[in-house]
């Protein structure tokens, strides 16, 4: 049986063992509620993140993922609840603040520059790690040549974690979308957050594409904190630690992947109606 007591205190999983302290959270949201007018996006949504820790949120079209995504990345204000990040609650919290609190993220639509080259593309995500000064680059005294080189470096390092060292001098728009992605992610990781937020990362890949990516977030397991929304069932079970399903707005269930696949209210809520149960992971989650 769940067990959650006071919202500073641990927290225990359906077996009863200690799993996490609110106050550890990198990222933690209570009791959030977002309307657009008459329309309740998100109802009441609490779940965190914790450091090192993946974690998926899930659910049908229209459930509150993307506004709950949107609320973490300063796109949307909630009508009431709360969002920390790192145990400081952001009350007015807007995307150009991100970096500064040690948070990254991909869009489904990318963002990349089409007029620079990948590489520079990628530079503009490492400026968190710049040690000039504002007026000292604008001047482009020494001091921000310096930064230019060890920036250039540290973004060539992540194109080649990424397998893409070969786009750097590329326009993104002369790339397939899958390799766009990865400028995208070479982008955000560059910046080495605290807390990464992917939003579909896995749309228009290749299962073989969809492989690689898992792969790679599984390898940011213990480097940094990760939410990420994703309706590719296949994905999600194996790479997360822990997922949160969404419904009409409300969070209808939290656990592990096996602890999802087991859930009832998520078999009818999703799972069961939502995804092709021909794909074996589906068919795990199912019954099939």
């Amino acid at each position: 049986m769940r067990q959650i007591r006071n919202e500073r205190e641990t927290r225990f999983d359906a077996g009863g063992a200690s799993v996490t302290e609110a106050s550890r959270a990198a990222l933690r949201i209570e009791g959030l509620t977002v309307r657009f007018g008459g329309l309740v996006a998100l109802d009441a949504v609490s779940m965190h993140v914790d450091p090192g820790e993946v974690v998926g949120i899930i659910g049908p079209n229209g459930a509150g993922k993307t506004t709950l995504f949107n609320v973490a990345c300063g796109f949307v204000r909630p009508t009431s609840g709360t969002l920390e990040i790192k145990g400081t609650a952001q009350r007015r919290l807007r995307p150009h603040q991100l970096a500064r609190l040690g948070v990254a993220r991909t869009l489904q639509g990318l963002g990349l520059f089409p007029h620079i080259t990948c590489l520079d593309n990628v530079m503009v995500g490492a400026h968190r790690h710049a040690r000039a000064g504002f007026t000292t680059a604008l001047l482009g005294l020494p001091p921000s040549d310096r930064d230019e080189t060890a920036l250039r470096e540290r973004s060539l390092a992540v194109l080649q974690e990424l397998g893409v060292t070969e786009v750097a001098g590329r326009l993104p728009g002369s790339l397939p979308y899958p390799l766009q992605k990865r400028v995208a992610l070479a982008r955000a990781l560059v910046a080495d957050p605290d807390i990464l937020l992917l939003d579909e990362p896995a749309s228009g890949l290749s299962a073989a594409e969809m492989d690689d990516l898992g792969e790679l977030i599984r390898g940011l397991r213990g480097r940094m904190a990760v939410m990420l929304v994703e309706h590719h069932m296949d994905l999600v079970m194996s790479v997360c630690d822990r997922i949160v399903v969404l419904d009409f707005g409300k969070v209808i269930a939290t656990g592990t992947p096996a602890q999802v696949r087991s859930d009832e209210r998520v078999l009818a809520a999703y799972l069961g109606d939502e995804v092709d149960a021909t794909d074996e992971s589906i068919s795990e989650v199912s019954g099939g």
